[in-house]
């Protein structure tokens, strides 16, 4: 279930129980929903209002957690392409069909991560990239290095390449999963719900007030949105940016 659908069912369930509230406080009698009662009300949503706040602020954390960490390994991916492509150009002639392997493998993924129509990436564990990165490791372990010089290249193009097949791995074990626990989503929503319903029955009903329920509760499923969004950083409309993976292969094989 994708970001929109899930926000909507959010709108609709928070804006529904302030419907509700609305609705159950026409057919209770006025001292239900006045004096003392009003005033236990009042601090019961402002309890529920907090600890809905502070686990908001935790889900937000942890979405935002979750996008930093995937942006900071295509950051470190970027960097350690350029760095595997210039131990293979200080290696000789010899290492340059393993360059133009790389430079294909890296389009081959930005192509399918980032598609220039605006899509939805492809898997993240592609067969594709999977055997791309392993064809790269095999065909540097088969030089045949003539000098010491050779030999510390290879074997320094060897980490760099292991660090990099890390990251990927990393990347894709981060996007397959998510960071937001559905038991806690659910939970907030409900305390939403109650939030709302209580509003409904604090205030009377009219065109006005209803408006304004609206449109708060438009701005809570907007907040959800955006949470859900960060927690999936390779599709929807926030995303990772691909500009680290297209400067390396900018750099790649020049």
């Amino acid at each position: 279930m994708n970001a929109e659908v899930i926000a909507l069912i959010v709108f609709a369930c928070v804006y529904g129980g302030a419907l509700l509230g609305m609705l159950i406080r026409s057919w209770l009698p006025e001292h239900h929903v006045s004096g003392d009662a009003r005033d236990v009300m009042k601090l019961g949503i402002g309890l529920i209002a907090t600890t809905t706040a502070l686990v908001l602020g935790l889900l937000t954390a942890s979405a935002k957690s979750a996008f930093d960490t995937e942006n900071a390994e295509i950051r470190s991916s970027g960097a350690n392409l350029v760095l595997l492509d210039r131990t293979l150009a200080q290696y000789g002639p010899e290492a340059a069909p393993i360059r133009a392997l790389l430079k294909q493998a890296v389009g081959k993924r930005i192509e399918l991560t980032w598609p220039a129509s605006g899509a939805e990436p492809v898997r993240m564990d592609s067969a594709d990239l999977q055997r791309g990165g392993e064809v790269i490791e095999q065909s540097i372990r088969t030089l045949q290095p003539s000098s010491d010089v050779q030999r510390a290249l290879q074997v320094k193009a060897l980490a760099v390449t292991s660090d990099l097949l890390k990251s990927r791995w990393l990347v894709m074990g981060q996007a397959a999963g998510s960071a937001i626990p559905l038991p806690f989503l659910i939970v907030v929503v409900f305390w939403l719900s109650v939030i709302f319903a209580c509003f409904g029955l604090l205030a009377p009903a009219n065109r006005t007030l209803a408006a304004v329920l609206g449109l708060s509760a438009l701005s809570v499923a907007a907040a959800v949105f955006l949470i859900l969004e960060m927690d999936h950083p390779f599709g929807g409309l926030i995303r990772v940016s691909g500009e680290p993976l297209r400067y390396a292969l900018s750099q790649i094989g020049g």
